[in-house]
């Protein structure tokens, strides 16, 4: 868990920047420090440092958006995060060890191998059964208490239970428990997936570790399933649906939002929120 106030405030800054021209020195005078003191604490931290962690966001964000907008071409894109044609391709290819033109090639067949249960048997859904589930909807800004990891979404059982244990006192019959995703698990390597852990709380509530999610319009994908299936109901709305709908992901960051789980079972029922201009 990345427990630094300020390196939350900095991966806060680079996402919120990543298709802008971001140095290190950027990220370090936001936060006030010198870039060689706040580049040990960040490294430290999360393991990376500020300029591999910048690096490998924008490689695997345009890896995305060549998935889900493929109307846009390969220059746009790699322009949108700062490169040039040429850069782009040498860089993207280093990084995935494919070109961006094999990459949008193969991605939709590579999207359906499971990273978690490989045995799975994963199938997208067409798009006239995906939109019968998606519902576009206007939310709203929630307030919540937040824990940001850099790991495995294998761990999330283990750490939504000791999550909810450390702050019960904040609970009421109106929390909702939600999700913050940054990736996509079918490009980023399964051990170096961004998320946050929260809680709905409100606005009075004095802990350090609380943040504003931002809301507007979503497209809400109603999952009913286990959770080995929700893999595919991801991959279905990003090659599926966003595609074929015409809608655009923007800039904002989706997140799950939690209605019923059945702990034995693993069955539940969650909104997948992915945001759309």
């Amino acid at each position: 868990m990345i427990t630094s106030k300020l390196v939350n405030q900095a991966i806060n800054y680079i996402m919120q920047h990543i298709g802008e021209d971001i140095s290190i020195e950027d990220v370090a005078n936001y936060c006030h420090f010198s870039k060689y003191h706040f580049s040990r604490i960040f490294k430290a931290e999360t393991g990376e440092s500020i300029y591999a962690f910048i690096k490998r966001v924008k490689l695997e964000q345009s890896a995305f958006r060549l998935k889900v907008e493929r109307g846009k071409t390969i220059t746009h894109i790699g322009f949108d995060y700062g490169y040039s044609p040429s850069n782009y391709s040498s860089a993207f290819k280093q990084y995935h060890n494919v070109s961006p033109a094999e990459f949008r090639k193969n991605i939709v067949e590579h999207s359906m191998q499971h990273p978690f249960y490989p045995d799975t048997a994963n199938k997208m859904e067409s798009f006239e059964d995906c939109n019968r589930k998606v519902s576009i909807e206007t939310m709203e800004d929630q307030y919540v208490i937040y824990e940001r990891r850099i790991g495995n979404y294998h761990d999330l059982g283990k750490e939504w239970n000791e999550f909810l244990d450390k702050y019960k006192e904040y609970q009421t019959d109106k929390t909702l428990l939600l999700e913050r995703t940054f990736d996509d698990v079918s490009i980023t390597d399964v051990n170096s997936c961004l998320y946050d852990i929260c809680m709905s709380v409100d606005k009075s509530c004095t802990l350090e570790n609380t943040c504003m999610i931002e809301g507007g319009k979503f497209a809400v994908y109603h999952f009913k399933g286990f959770v080995q299936q929700i893999y595919a109901a991801y991959q279905t709305m990003f090659n599926v649906w966003i595609p074929m709908s015409n809608r655009k992901i923007d800039k904002r960051y989706g997140f799950d939002c939690y209605r019923e789980i059945n702990c034995e079972t693993m069955y539940m029922v969650l909104d997948i929120c992915i945001p759309i201009e």
